[in-house]
């Protein structure tokens, strides 16, 4: 509100004026009041008020007239403890000071011992059943092994003199041949068709319990199997020879032999590796043939 000047309250008639200056006084104060009363926040109150809530016991009621506090027990004390019954001076009280140990079983030295060597004995016999399952599993798988070798060699020994017959043969209708009389073709299943030898074992050598039989050539050397073994047989082994003589395979167990033991076989190949022909510069690159040996009960 803009104020007057003195100019303007000299023409403003004196009611007015009066009215005017009240007006601003009244103002004024209440501007003031507001300023230093309204405007002066509250004071936090110094503890948080509750709601008052009625007393009583349970969730339900009915009535309007509050009923007396229940009484207040008072505290009692305890009565004191009965005496015990006096213990009679001639009845010895019962005690006891030491408690029973647990009985512990002796144990006998020898009956363990005995134990011991019956769980050992029992683990090495079978262990014992084990090896020879396996070895008798690994004898089979070698016999049958064999088996097929000797039916293999055979089929091929067989093609070959078939085929050496009809080639020797051819024209002829003979068929009977050897220096005994009969019928039949003199020989042994494991001799040559190029030889007229036909005694035991065939080929062209023959030195005791060892021979051969390698298509004519003669021998350098064939040493005897180094052996000391309870068993007999024969055991022809099939030999690769080269040139110069020397064996380069030997397959033991070929047909016509009449055992399969394991050792004998070995014994045989070993020394059918070590055996020694004449050189041959006309012969096949590798020339097969066939060594038997006899093994005797010594």
């Amino acid at each position: 509100m803009p104020l007057l000047q003195n100019s303007d309250l000299r023409k403003i008639p004196s009611e007015r004026k009066k009215g005017i200056i009240g007006t601003s006084i009244l103002h004024i104060a209440i501007l003031a009041l507001l300023i230093f009363v309204a405007f002066v926040p509250p004071e936090p109150p110094e503890m948080e008020e509750g709601i008052l809530v009625n007393f009583g016991t349970d969730e339900t009621g009915l009535g309007m007239i509050e009923p007396s506090a229940p009484p207040v027990q008072k505290e009692t004390t305890p009565p004191p403890p009965a005496a015990s019954p006096k213990v009679q001076a001639d009845e010895p009280l019962l005690t006891q000071n030491d408690e029973e140990a647990p009985e512990v079983k002796k144990v006998d030295p020898e009956a363990e011992k005995k134990r011991l060597e019956k769980l050992e004995a029992d683990r090495k016999l079978r262990e014992q059943i084990e090896a020879e399952r396996k070895r008798k599993e690994q004898e089979e798988i070698e016999r049958k092994r064999i088996e097929a070798e000797q039916k293999r060699q055979a089929d091929i020994m067989n093609r070959t003199r078939e085929a050496l017959a009809n080639s020797k043969n051819a024209g002829t209708t003979s068929k009977s041949e050897g220096e005994a009389g009969g019928t039949g073709n003199q020989g042994v299943p494991t001799g040559s068709v190029d030889t007229k030898n036909r005694g035991e074992g065939g080929g062209f050598g023959n030195q005791g319990n060892i021979s051969y039989d390698l298509g004519g050539r003669g021998f350098q050397s064939l040493p005897k199997p180094v052996y000391e073994y309870q068993e007999e047989g024969k055991v022809v082994v099939e030999v690769s020879v080269d040139r110069s003589g020397k064996v380069t395979q030997a397959i033991p167990g070929i047909k016509g032999s009449t055992t399969l033991n394991e050792y004998l076989l070995r014994v045989a190949k070993e020394a059918a590796l070590k055996a020694r022909f004449d050189p041959k510069s006309d012969a096949p690159v590798i020339q097969k043939g066939t060594i038997t040996y006899n093994f005797i009960l010594r």
